[in-house]
């Protein structure tokens, strides 16, 4: 036989090696613990789904992660673009349950197979796959990897397979849960209890199965305890602290080496006989603190100002107590519809899907000057510039009429303000009935008016007002610095929201209504008119430049604080590191106290630098989503607002609104 000939099959062999060689040589990637390769057919079937998948071999006691990883670590990720092929979803096995100190982690200790499906396209002669992977693998510690896969394949009439690839694939596919409509199990009720719990009613016969929350923001991934029932078992998770319950919840239930999904399971109504009056009960607690927190807005210096316009009111001369009542209710009245509206536009954002928060108003660079304009011109009436009482007074100050427009007034400036009471009462209304919610808004209208109209309404506390006498224009003169000190204020909230431009905006408009008040003041028509265009022009100008200017990049000044990441945040707490989450505002009076003297002091700088605590300030001067959201999910929807995740844990504590350093200290009292 001739040598050429005996070289043939050689040749191609060589040639099927070459071409099977890029299918292979891409498709490894490793790190500390762990390798993973891609399993595919060194061809495929034309017009026929193959499923394939990422085969990650973990050495003994390690771990990877399903899809919701449980209380620590993160699941992995798979970056798949394909050429030639359409690619499916990642198909996760069923995870198990897998304890580490005191947290539950759901995933997979030892070798696992995560599946995608890829279906050639029509008249395609090959398939092309770029892939980037991250995972995390863990034993206590936990260590991140990265990796990067590319190959080609060619399409013909049939697969070919290897056999031992395929029976490894098909061992993970059998673990991969099918649909609910094949399930012995089914699924009758999901409620939400009051004391912090959730129950998945099962029906279905045998021993009980496991179940696992597809998602871990609501459900925590502690085993359920389950009770049998008579026609199945119900499971009793904890809940995730402050995170309302969703609409609906996934599970997949896993019985015997199979497993299936339930991807949504509506959450109804609870069945204790005794629910309505516990939920009753923590409605008036809510309530009271609503009450309690609107009482204490009197006593913030973004209040105040306005309250004592009413005051000077009642103080008046020939006033007479049917008056004074009068004035109280038409200032209530003012005060309750204010919180009625803005709650109702709260809910009906809420209903529409929107994200949004108490003081948004203050997210708003235009209304923040028109409310600088607002108090700038108060501030010049009591120090007797020109009289604001007969005229623009009447609507917040002396007439009944503007009693009403007090009470607005009062309300749109108290946002910024929220105590201590009133944090956990608005978050409450975020996420309960709109009618409950509805409640917790007229709750603190309620305190917010509360003084003012018992002091109108008492003629025993009125007695103890001093007389009428020259100490009110002392009074009232004084009365101007506390409001010339909210402008300054303003200001300053208008530069954080659209940079420098904003208070030299502000600062420019405010001089030109002083120059147009001088210029009217005592003048005749001619100088009367003038004024009113050199007013008007300059609101004009300035709110269009203040509508066109954008916010200010922000500036990395304090190297401990980090602008606000989910992503930087999520892979921090999957490496183990404890992360501490500052939600600010620049129009948040009690953030800027907590910041001056707690949070920006060297005692908290040093010890989140000691611990390695990644510090993030979440600012929510102007309206971010992504911050909004995260509110939501803790249950607030007002600042501040103070998340500290320890090290390794899956559950947020919140910590008091009006902070102290010991409460920083204490933080890390059990390391």
């Amino acid at each position: 036989m001739k040598p050429a000939v005996l070289a043939q099959p050689f040749i191609f062999l060589a040639l099927l090696f070459a071409l099977a060689l890029p299918a292979q040589a891409g498709t490894i990637a490793s790190g500390d613990h762990v390798n993973v390769r891609l399993i595919t057919p060194s061809q495929f079937a034309a017009g026929q789904t193959a499923t394939v998948g990422f085969y990650f071999e973990v050495d003994p006691q390690w771990h990877v992660y399903w899809q919701n990883a449980g209380d620590s670590g993160a699941a992995p990720r798979f970056d798949i673009t394909a050429t030639g092929a359409t690619a499916g979803d990642i198909q996760w096995p069923y995870p198990a349950r897998l304890p580490i100190e005191h947290l539950t982690n759901l995933g997979y200790e030892g070798n696992v197979a995560y599946l995608f499906e890829l279906t050639p396209e029509p008249g395609s002669t090959s398939i092309a796959l770029d892939i980037n992977l991250e995972w995390l693998v863990c034993k206590i510690d936990c260590i991140p990897g990265f990796g990067q896969m590319s190959g080609q394949w060619p399409v013909a009439d049939t697969a070919g397979w290897n056999k031992s690839d395929k029976a490894l694939l098909d061992t993970f596919a059998a673990r991969v849960p099918q649909g609910a409509a094949g399930s012995p199990w089914q699924a009758t009720a999901l409620s939400a209890d009051t004391d912090g719990s959730a129950s998945l009613t099962l029906n279905g016969s045998g021993p009980a199965p496991e179940v696992f929350p597809i998602n871990g923001d609501w459900l925590i991934a502690q085993a359920p305890k389950a009770t049998a029932t008579d026609s199945g078992y119900q499971f009793r998770f904890t809940t995730q602290p402050g995170v309302s319950a969703p609409a609906s919840a996934g599970f997949v239930i896993a019985q015997q080496g199979r497993a299936w999904q339930f991807d949504s399971v509506a959450l109804g109504n609870n069945a204790t006989a005794d629910a309505p009056t516990t939920a009753t009960t923590a409605l008036w607690l809510l309530l009271v603190a609503a009450f309690a927190g609107g009482v204490i807005l009197n006593l913030m210096p973004c209040v105040f100002p306005v309250l004592s316009i009413k005051i000077f009111s009642l103080l008046q001369p020939g006033v007479t107590r049917r008056e004074r009542l009068g004035e109280g209710l038409l200032y209530s009245a003012g005060v309750l519809t204010t919180f009625a509206l803005l709650g109702g536009l709260l809910l009906a954002l809420r209903a529409g899907g929107s994200a949004i928060g108490w003081g948004f108003q203050l997210q708003s660079a235009p209304v923040v000057l028109a409310l600088a304009v607002l108090f700038w011109l108060m501030a010049l009436s009591f120090s007797g510039v020109f009289e604001f009482g007969h005229k623009l007074m009447n609507l917040a100050g002396g007439a009944r009429g503007g009693a009403f427009a007090t009470g607005i007034l009062a309300v749109f400036v108290a946002a910024p303000c929220t105590g201590p009471f009133m944090g956990a009462a608005l978050g409450a209304a975020a996420v309960l009935p709109a009618v409950s919610a509805l409640a917790i808004f007229i709750g603190l209208g309620a305190g917010l008016a509360a003084p003012f109209l018992l002091l109108s309404a008492s003629p025993a506390l009125l007695k103890r007002l001093p007389k009428p006498g020259p100490w009110m224009d002392t009074l009232r003169q004084f009365f101007a610095f506390p409001l010339y000190a909210t402008v300054i204020w303003l200001l300053w909230v208008l530069g954080k929201l659209v940079g420098d431009i904003g208070w030299v905006l502000g600062c420019s408009l405010l001089l030109a209504l002083a120059f147009a008040l001088w210029l009217a003041h005592g003048a005749g028509r001619l100088r009367t008119a003038l004024a009113v265009a050199i007013a008007l022009s300059a609101i004009t100008i300035s709110g269009a430049a203040l509508i066109r200017a954008e916010a200010p990049t922000p500036q990395a000044g304090n190297t401990l604080w980090q602008s606000y990441d989910k992503t930087a945040i999520a892979e921090a707490r999957a490496a183990g590191r404890a992360v501490f989450i500052d939600y600010t505002a620049a129009w948040c009076i009690t953030c800027q106290v907590n910041k001056k003297l707690v949070l920006d002091t060297d005692h908290t700088r040093e010890l989140f630098t000691r611990h390695n605590v990644l510090a993030i300030r979440a600012d929510w001067t102007r309206f971010d989503p992504a911050i909004t959201e995260a509110l939501e999910a803790l249950g607030r929807n007002s600042l501040p607002v103070y998340a500290w995740y320890p090290a390794g844990s899956r559950q947020a504590q919140l910590l008091p609104q009006l902070l102290q350093e010991r409460m920083i200290s204490e933080l890390f009292d059990s390391e």
